[in-house]
């Protein structure tokens, strides 16, 4: 072992080292357009060069109590190599109220990369419309399959949202990281609900 692994017991509890924070990631796919629409799709705007400024706040006023930081934590170049790259596509809801990212780097196996809405614009219905407005983003004659993952460090209804919304669980993993809040790369106040340790 180094010093970044550890052993991971099977069949019960592994202690982690203070610093770092674990989520259960489930990973979901839909093998075929949903039959039936899920709502009324909430339109969406294609953003093809974004400032990385406004994207990293749009980012971390969705994600940051959910401790999203991986984009917040590339410097300037990797991040826009990301969201410029071909195949990547970037589109905001109607009146800012969220974004959808998809990679489609492989046009038969398209990933939502990132979902999310604001916290202002959640529970007025709007994540519905937005995956009904991605999904029909995501779907192109060549698609076979549309997939993406969350974890339980994100909002706990978000495993059950994309179920309804027709996705399907087909693998987990564990992801074990640093806490970036006691790096100082973002607030030490984020995500409350995660003790710090």
């Amino acid at each position: 072992m180094t010093a970044d692994t550890m052993l991971l017991n099977l069949d019960g509890y592994t202690d982690l080292p203070a610093g770092k924070i674990a989520a259960v990631v489930t990973y979901l796919e839909m093998r075929e357009p949903p039959a039936a629409a899920i709502a009324d799709p909430l339109p969406l705007r294609p953003v093809a060069d974004p400032d990385l400024a406004w994207y990293r706040r749009f980012y971390a006023a969705i994600g940051l109590d959910w401790l999203w930081t991986s984009r917040l934590l590339m410097d300037d170049a990797a991040l826009a190599a990301i969201l410029r790259r071909p195949g990547n596509a970037l589109f905001v809801a109607e009146d800012e109220a969220g974004i959808v990212e998809l990679d489609r780097r492989n046009s038969a196996d398209v990933e939502i990369s990132f979902f999310g809405l604001v916290p202002e614009a959640t529970g007025q219905g709007l994540g519905p419309r937005m995956m009904a407005a991605a999904l029909q983003e995501a779907w192109r004659p060549e698609t076979r399959r549309v997939w993406l993952h969350t974890c339980t460090l994100d909002h706990p209804a978000a495993l059950s949202f994309y179920r309804r919304c027709g996705f399907t669980p087909y693998r987990r993993a564990l992801e074990v990281m640093d806490d970036p809040r006691i790096s100082g790369a973002i607030p030490r106040e984020a995500a409350p609900r995660i003790p710090v340790i």
